[in-house]
């Protein structure tokens, strides 16, 4: 990541108050950006509880993504150049109880900053968030990018439709736009404690035994968060000719089973008496998902630069230290 590259530029951060849009924003401030977030819900001291970094750095704007006008008003407004589109319904469990919501936000939401973009004389770049999700249940794994998206429950789909959505304005217009797809993100700030790793810690820092909702042997690709934001950020640092218009997977090439993660909470723990219960409740989630990333470690020189086990000690400790403040996000 280059410093200069950022500094004093205007950027936008959709959705940046949420778990991996912290981090992003954390990183872009520290580089000098200018940065404004969009946000439908603007928590007090967001950046500061999680990061340490003072709000008074960040531009922040209540907005709906859905609010083309809005949209377009701020892009014209604070000229922005660098878009990160992560503003969705991010949570698997609310997106199958409400359809509507989900795919009225994550593809609407999506085409109203695209559109918003290309009728722009600022913008230069955008990184649209998608998903490994957005692969569906795929015959051959792990995914590559040429993998045809297929979802099907409501979160999978809107992400198929958001991430063709955006390939479609780049094939038919030329908009700068590229495309992340990245595997299970995990780290501290993470407020949704029906994910397995902020779930499983909280659960053991209050004594209580990990619930699994699965029967514990999908598989996932684990990746910290530090290393997705990074990831996003050499995307857009690298999108020339060659790069524009493309997907790209960020994953940690190392799956592990849900179970697999349970017990290594619980070691680094040092929890004897805790066991995982198991309930084998889940339904409409696919089986097995995980990625191959080779296409960013050529093409972007991005690697993960934490290993699983020391982005857990990293998010276990931070969890200690905020126990008291978590609220969960069903």
């Amino acid at each position: 990541m280059k410093s200069s590259f950022w500094k004093n530029k205007n950027v936008l951060v959709t959705g940046g108050s949420g778990f991996i849009g912290s981090y992003l924003c954390k990183r872009l401030v520290l580089m000098q950006a200018k940065v404004v977030v969009m946000d439908i819900k603007l928590p007090k001291e967001f950046l500061y509880s999680v990061n340490k970094i003072s709000n008074k750095k960040i531009l922040f704007v209540k907005s709906d993504v859905r609010d083309f006008a809005l949209v377009k008003k701020i892009i014209k407004k604070y000229k922005i150049d660098t878009i990160f589109h992560l503003a969705a319904e991010a949570i698997v469990g609310r997106a199958l109880k409400d359809p509507y919501r989900t795919l009225d936000t994550n593809i609407k939401g999506t085409w109203n900053i695209l559109e918003a973009s290309r009728d722009s004389c600022y913008v230069n770049r955008i990184v649209v968030a998608s998903s490994d999700k957005a692969y569906g249940d795929a015959d051959k794994l792990p995914y590559a990018e040429e993998t045809v998206l297929k979802g099907k429950a409501p979160y999978d789909v809107s992400k198929s439709c958001a991430d063709l959505i955006s390939q479609m304005y780049f094939k038919t217009y030329q908009l700068p736009v590229c495309i992340t797809r990245c595997g299970n993100v995990y780290g501290g700030g993470d407020h949704n404690l029906s994910r397995i790793i902020p779930g499983t810690i909280c659960s053991v820092l209050k004594g209580e035994s990990p619930i699994i909702r699965s029967d514990g042997t999908f598989l996932r690709d684990y990746i910290y968060v530090e290393d997705i934001a990074n990831a996003y950020i050499t995307l857009a640092e690298k999108m020339n000719k060659k790069i524009i218009g493309q997907a790209f997977n960020f994953g940690y090439n190392n799956p592990k089973s849900v179970l697999e993660v349970v017990e290594a909470i619980l070691k680094l723990s040092n929890t004897k008496n805790l066991s995982p219960l198991i309930l084998d409740e889940v339904r409409h989630e696919i089986k097995h998902q995980y990625l191959d990333s080779t296409k960013a470690y050529k093409l972007l020189k991005w690697k993960p630069r934490r290993g699983f086990i020391d982005g857990l000690k990293q998010t276990i400790e931070w969890y200690k230290e905020n126990i008291n403040d978590i609220k969960n996000n069903k």
